[in-house]
C-alpha cells in the first residue's frame, strides 16, 4: 500500500479538512483513494466518531471494507465494517463503516444530525446515481443547520470537481495524479447483424490466444453473460470461467474478484458492475462489449424499464483502465475507432431520469416541500415532481398540501421504494404481510427463484433454493415482514402485487393471452406459450420495453372477485348513452370501470330521461338537422327558407339549445317527434316578421282564378313549380310569377283527370299558341268540360259545362 499514488496528496487533503469542513478529491481509477483515504482520516483530533464511506454498489461496499480490513490485519467487522440491505458486518469497535447510498439515505433520514459522525465520504460521485445525489444534497442541508464540523469529501475517478467544489461551498479540489501504466486499445469492429454474445465470445477467444493474463468482458446483461458462457463452454480447464453481476451470491462474487487459488487463468463475464470500485486480481485484459443495459424511467407508462443502450465515453474510459490497474493492459473494443467520438460523453444523472416517487417522499418528511430546494448539482425536474406527487397522493403517502401522512411516514420508514412499502403496510394490515414481504425481496432482488414471469412459481423455487444469496434473501423477508406487523400464512402472491401496482392490473384482450390491456390504459405483451396466458386476469409486477407494448416479466394471476374486493372504492359505475346516427335513436350502457378497464357491461334500462335527451340534442348538434323527422309541412317550410334566402337551418343549428330540446323530452328517437311539431318550432323560430317576408316572397300556395289552392313545389327541378287543372287557370292573361325577382311559376297543367297536357312557364304564350291542338284534343276526351277558343277571356271553372248551366255552385 506504500506506493499507492493517492498517498502523494493525502497530506493535502488532510490539511484541507483541518482547515474547512468540505474537499472535493479526483484520483484515477487504481489510485487507491477507496481503501487508502477513510484509514488516514482516523488520525485526525477532528475525526472522534465514526467515518462513514459511501459505495454506490453492494458489491463495492464489500470488497472496499474488506481490503481495509485485510490491510490493517483485522478481520471485517472490527474497526472496518460495510452495512449493505442483505448484509452487514460491523460491531461498536467500527470505526468505518462503508455502506450503501441507500442505507445513508435512511440513517441521515432518521437521525438528521449524524451524531457519533465525524465525516461522510462519497466516492465514485461521477456515477450520479438517485441516492447518491440526494444523501450529499441532505448532507449539505444537515452541515449548514445542525453539523457545521461534519466532514463531507466528494471523491470519484471521472469527476467534474469544479461542479461539486461550488456545490460544496467552494471546497477546495485535490487531484492526484494516479497510476500510470501503459493500455493498449484494439478496436475489432462488429458486423449489425451479429448477436451480441457471438461478437463478444470471438473477441475473448482471439484475446486469450494472443496475450498473457486474466479476462474481464464487459457484457450488457445477466442474459448475455449466460448466452457467452455457453458459448465457451469448450474453453481449456486451465481457464476459469466466473460471472460477476449484482444478482450472485456473495461468495461467487468475492471469488470473481480475488486471484485463482491454483494459479490457473481468469476468465470474468461482468455488468458494469465491474466498471468501478473494484480491483480484480490478475485481469489484464478487458473485452467491451460498448453496451450497457440501465433503467430508465418511463413517464407516460409510470414504469421503470431496463433499456439496452451504447455505453458513454467515461464509462468505456473507465472499463479499458481495468485492464491497466495492476500493470501493462489491453482493451478490445468491439467497435470502430472512430465511433468513440460519437458516444455520449456521459451517463445522465439519474435524478433526470428516475422515478422521484421516493425522493419527494423523503424530502417531504425532511421538511423540504419542493426537493428543488436542497443542493442539487443537478434539480430534479418539475414534471417529473409532479408526476411523483400525483404516484404518492394515489397512496395516501401525501396530503393535498403535498405533507406527509402518518401511513406515508410509515412508508418512508421501510428500505425499499413507496409502491413496494405501501403494498406490505396494507399487506400486512389484512393479515397477508409475509407474502408481501417475500414479493417485495422478489421484485427487488434479481435472480431469485429464476425468471419465469409467473411470480408464484418463482416464489415457491425461491423458497428452497440453498445458495447464500436466496437464503440471506428469506432473511430479509422475514424482518421486512416483521415490519409489517404479520406473520401470517404466505398466500395471496396476486393481492401484493395489486396493492403495489394497481395501475398494472391487466385483462387479456385476445383468446391467446398474447395482449393485455391495463388499468392505467397501457397495453402489455405476454408470451402466448406461459401458463400465466391461459387466464382472464394478471396483477402484473414488472414489464419490459416501450410503454405501447411492453413485454410482462413478472405477473400473478387474479380473479375478477379480488380486483372487485380490493378496490371496491376505486370501482366507478357509468352511465352512458350514446346516439346513433343510423336510426336516430340511443343506445344505453351500464357498466362498472376500474381505471381503463371495463369490468361489466350491459343495457341500462334505468337511463335517465335528460341523458337521453341530451344525447339525442348532441347527436343533431354533431350530424345536422336533416336528421330530423321532417314531414311534409316542415320540408315545405324548409324549402321555402331556402328560395326565399332566409338562412333557417343556419338558425337551427344556431339556436338548437332553445327550440329543440321541448320535442326531445320523454323521447328515446328522433322519429318519435310528434307529426306537425316540427313545424311549429320552426314556425316559432323564424318569427312573426320574417315569417310575413316569407309569405310575400315564396308563399306557400298558388290561388288560381277558379278559386283552387295549390302548394308551390319551391325544391322542383327548373324552379317553383304549381300543378294544377288547365281549366282553372281560364280567364288569366297573365303568367303568375313568385319572389323577388318575379319569377315565373313552372305551371304543370293536367287534364280534368289528372293526367298531365303541357308544362309552362309562359302562359299567354300557351294561350295564343299550342292551346287551339290540345283543346281539339280535349274535347274529343272529355266532351262534357268546357274548352273555350278564348281561354284567357274565359271563365276559370272545375265543372262541367252542365253544372255550369245551373249556376254557381252552392257553398
Amino acid at each position: 500500500m506504500t506506493d499507492l499514488p493517492i498517498l502523494a496528496v493525502l497530506p493535502d487533503l488532510l490539511a484541507a479538512l483541518r482547515a474547512g469542513s468540505n474537499a472535493v478529491l479526483v484520483a484515477p481509477p487504481g489510485a487507491g483513494k477507496t481503501t487508502a483515504v477513510a484509514p488516514a482520516l482516523l488520525a485526525e483530533p477532528w475525526c472522534t466518531g465514526e467515518i462513514l464511506l459511501l459505495s454506490p454498489r453492494r458489491l463495492a461496499a464489500r470488497a472496499a471494507a474488506e481490503r481495509m480490513a485485510a490491510l490493517a490485519g483485522e478481520s471485517v467487522g472490527g474497526t472496518f465494517g460495510y452495512a449493505t440491505r442483505m448484509d452487514s458486518r460491523r460491531s461498536a469497535a467500527t470505526r468505518v463503516a462503508v455502506v450503501t447510498e441507500g442505507i445513508f439515505v435512511a440513517r441521515i433520514q432518521a437521525d438528521p444530525e449524524l451524531a457519533g459522525i465525524s465525516a461522510v465520504l462519497f466516492d465514485e460521485v461521477h456515477e450520479r446515481s438517485l441516492d447518491g445525489d440526494f444523501g450529499l444534497a441532505l448532507a449539505l442541508d444537515a452541515q449548514a443547520a445542525l453539523r457545521p464540523d461534519l466532514r463531507l469529501v466528494a471523491m470519484s475517478a471521472t469527476l467534474d470537481g469544479a461542479r461539486f467544489a461550488a456545490l460544496l461551498g467552494d471546497a477546495p479540489v485535490i487531484e492526484s495524479e494516479g497510476r500510470s501504466y501503459p493500455l493498449e486499445l484494439r478496436h475489432l469492429g462488429r458486423a449489425g447483424e451479429a448477436r451480441i454474445e457471438d461478437a463478444m465470445t470471438s473477441a475473448i477467444r482471439q484475446a486469450l490466444r494472443e496475450e498473457e493474463g486474466g479476462v474481464l468482458a464487459f457484457l450488457p446483461g445477466v442474459a448475455e453473460i449466460e448466452r457467452t458462457a455457453e458459448r465457451l463452454e469448450s474453453l481449456s480447464d486451465a481457464i476459469v470461467v466466473h460471472h460477476l453481476h449484482g444478482s450472485m451470491d456473495p461468495a461467487a462474487q468475492r471469488a470473481a474478484i480475488r486471484p485463482e487459488p491454483d494459479g490457473r487463468r481468469k476468465l470474468v463475464l461482468a455488468t458494469s458492475i465491474a466498471e468501478t470500485s473494484l480491483t480484480l486480481d490478475g485481469i489484464r485484459i478487458v473485452v467491451d462489449s460498448g453496451l450497457a443495459r440501465r433503467p430508465r424511467y418511463d413517464r407516460a407508462a409510470g414504469m421503470t424499464r431496463l433499456v439496452t443502450e451504447r455505453a458513454s465515453q467515461a464509462a468505456v474510459a473507465q472499463r479499458a483502465g481495468r485492464a491497466a490497474r495492476l500493470g501493462p493492459g489491453v482493451a478490445y473494443r468491439l467497435w470502430e475507432e472512430a465511433a468513440t467520438g460519437g458516444l455520449p460523453r456521459f451517463d445522465p444523472p439519474e435524478i433526470l431520469e428516475a422515478d422521484l416517487s421516493g425522493l419527494v417522499l423523503a424530502a417531504a418528511l425532511w421538511g423540504v416541500h419542493d426537493p428543488r430546494d436542497l443542493a442539487f448539482l443537478d434539480p430534479p425536474p418539475a414534471a417529473a415532481v409532479a408526476e411523483a406527487r400525483e404516484r404518492l397522493a394515489t397512496i395516501d403517502a401525501i396530503d393535498a398540501d403535498g405533507r406527509p401522512t402518518a401511513h406515508g411516514r410509515r412508508i418512508a420508514a421501510m428500505p425499499m421504494p413507496p409502491r413496494l412499502a405501501h403494498m406490505l403496510l396494507r399487506a400486512g394490515a389484512m393479515g397477508q404481510g409475509r407474502v408481501a414481504a417475500e414479493v417485495a425481496v422478489l421484485l427487488s432482488e434479481r435472480g431469485l427463484g429464476g425468471t419465469d414471469p409467473d411470480l408464484d412459481t418463482r416464489l415457491r423455487r425461491w423458497r428452497t433454493e440453498r445458495g447464500t444469496k436466496a437464503v440471506a434473501a428469506r432473511k430479509l423477508a422475514e424482518r421486512w415482514a416483521r415490519l409489517a406487523g404479520d406473520g401470517g400464512d404466505a398466500e395471496g402472491v396476486e393481492v401484493a402485487i395489486a396493492l403495489a401496482f394497481p395501475d398494472r392490473i391487466a385483462r387479456a384482450r385476445d383468446a391467446s393471452g398474447e395482449h393485455w390491456a391495463s388499468v392505467g390504459g397501457r397495453g402489455f405483451r405476454l408470451d402466448p406459450t406461459t401458463a400465466l396466458a391461459r387466464n382472464a386476469w394478471l396483477a402484473v409486477a414488472e414489464t419490459q420495453g416501450a410503454a405501447s407494448g411492453a413485454r410482462i416479466l413478472a405477473a400473478a394471476s387474479i380473479t375478477l372477485a379480488t380486483i372487485e374486493r380490493l378496490f371496491a372504492d376505486r370501482i366507478e359505475t357509468r352511465r352512458t348513452v350514446d346516439f346513433d346516427p343510423d336510426t336516430g335513436g340511443v343506445t344505453t350502457l351500464r357498466e362498472r370501470r376500474l381505471g381503463a378497464l371495463r369490468l361489466s357491461s350491459g343495457p341500462d334500462s334505468n337511463a335517465d330521461p335528460a341523458a337521453i335527451a341530451d344525447a339525442l340534442l348532441e347527436g343533431v348538434r354533431a350530424h345536422g338537422v336533416a336528421l330530423l323527422p321532417w314531414s311534409v309541412g316542415a320540408t315545405a317550410l324548409r324549402q321555402r327558407a331556402s328560395y326565399a334566402g332566409v338562412p333557417l337551418e343556419a338558425m337551427m343549428a344556431d339556436r338548437l339549445d332553445e327550440w329543440l330540446p321541448p320535442l326531445l323530452a320523454g323521447r328515446r328517437r328522433l322519429d318519435a317527434i310528434p307529426a306537425g311539431a316540427l313545424t311549429e318550432a320552426i314556425r316559432g323560430l323564424i318569427g312573426w316578421d320574417d315569417l310575413r317576408r316569407l309569405d310575400r316572397l315564396a308563399p306557400a300556395d298558388f290561388t288560381s282564378p277558379a278559386g283552387s289552392t295549390h302548394a308551390i313545389d319551391y325544391a322542383a327541378e327548373g324552379g317553383p313549380r304549381v300543378e294544377l287543372r288547365v281549366q282553372a287557370l281560364f280567364g288569366l292573361a297573365e303568367h303568375p310569377r313568385v319572389g323577388s325577382e318575379a319569377t315565373p311559376l313552372v305551371l304543370s297543367l293536367t287534364s280534368p283527370a289528372g293526367r298531365p297536357i303541357q308544362t309552362t312557364r309562359d302562359l299567354p304564350g300557351f294561350w295564343a299558341g299550342s292551346w287551339s291542338a290540345v283543346a281539339k284534343e280535349m274535347r274529343g276526351r272529355y266532351p262534357k268540360h268546357p274548352w273555350p277558343d278564348d281561354p284567357a277571356a274565359a271563365s276559370a271553372t272545375l265543372r262541367t259545362k252542365k253544372a255550369d248551366a245551373r249556376g254557381p255552385a252552392t257553398r
